[in-house]
């Protein structure tokens, strides 16, 4: 098992955050869940970072959302609701930092994974990277708000057929859908240093200043009730048996 859960360095005006879970495909659990907030108000009050990048350990995948395993005893939705609201939470903090947020998918994000891709403002991918809102396939919905932030993010015809296939799509295809805004060569971070290289050249003041512009665009109290419905929706349908059954049919695998 990885040392630490989740990597924080500082570089170059940089603030990066590393999901280092690779045995599980840097998927969330509780632990990560408490290091992203930690690492989340650093970021926020560095002065010296002027972009969040978050991405994850290896070359496989981004993150592939939350760890079964894990979750897998929460049976109710009451049960449900306290884990995903914590989530969910963080996510809303990813999409309403006061700084410009990144994911760099350095391999597939699927699931959650995708949900935390959402919430940035931009995504950065690997060409072999795959991307998909695949919860429809465990019998549920996106339950951390992707699916309100993916809606705010590319238009809603491309949103709800992610949403309503749970089918992944390429790097590709996802650029082509406004969801991807950069393909990569390489799952190193040279190359997003690189692009993202225009914005932390610019003042903190100013950087600061266009993404306030950005969320005052928003109606911010909608966005929040939507997202928290959205993970009232998902807390009733983890706890019915259908859930259930496909998420140990999952574990069987």
């Amino acid at each position: 098992m990885s040392e630490q859960p989740v990597i924080w360095e500082k570089k170059n005006g940089i603030g990066w955050i590393t999901l280092n879970r690779p045995e599980v495909r840097n998927a969330i659990n509780y632990d990560v869940m408490k290091k992203l907030s930690f690492f989340l108000d650093h970021a926020k009050s560095d002065e010296e970072i002027k972009v969040l990048v978050i991405t994850g350990t290896g070359p496989k995948a981004f993150c592939s959302g939350g760890d079964l395993t894990a979750f897998h005893s929460l049976k109710t939705e009451e049960q449900a609701y306290v884990m995903l609201s914590q989530m969910g939470s963080i996510l809303q903090d990813i999409f309403f930092f006061p700084k410009p947020t990144v994911a760099l998918l350095n391999g597939s994000a699927v699931g959650g994974g995708c949900e935390i891709a959402a919430a940035c403002d931009i995504r950065l991918a690997r060409a072999e990277a795959k991307v998909g809102f695949i919860q429809g396939r465990l019998g549920i919905t996106t339950g951390w708000g992707g699916g309100t932030y993916l809606l705010e993010r590319i238009g809603q015809t491309e949103a709800m057929d992610l949403l309503y296939s749970s089918t992944p799509v390429t790097a590709k295809q996802g650029m082509d859908r406004g969801f991807i805004q950069y393909v990569i060569k390489s799952s190193g971070k040279k190359e997003a240093e690189r692009y993202l290289q225009r914005y932390t050249m610019q003042p903190l003041g100013v950087i600061s200043s266009y993404k306030t512009l950005q969320l005052q665009r928003y109606d911010q109290q909608k966005i929040k009730n939507n997202v928290q419905l959205e993970i009232k929706r998902c807390a009733k349908l983890w706890a019915s048996d259908d859930h259930h059954r496909r998420v140990e049919e999952f574990l069987k695998k």
